[in-house]
């Protein structure tokens, strides 16, 4: 990739943390689910397996049928 790309591509990555940190505090969720995902956004690691759920829609659980119950 170019440099510019990348360049490009982080601060698309950071506009993004910033847009998920807002939605936080508006719906007023701060729970650990998010703060992983901030922390997540904000550092330059990517896990293949961050979704909770899989990629596929035959397989495991979506967001809306997770238990939030243990999000303190």
């Amino acid at each position: 990739m170019a440099d510019q790309t990348v360049a490009e591509l982080r601060q698309k990555i950071a506009q993004a943390r910033e847009v998920i940190a807002h939605l936080i505090a508006k719906a007023a969720f701060d729970g650990a689910e998010a703060h992983r995902a901030l922390d997540y956004f904000g550092g330059d690691a990517f896990d293949r397996n961050f979704l909770p759920w899989p990629h596929h829609a035959d397989e495991g659980l979506r967001p809306e049928e997770l238990n939030a119950a243990n999000d303190d």
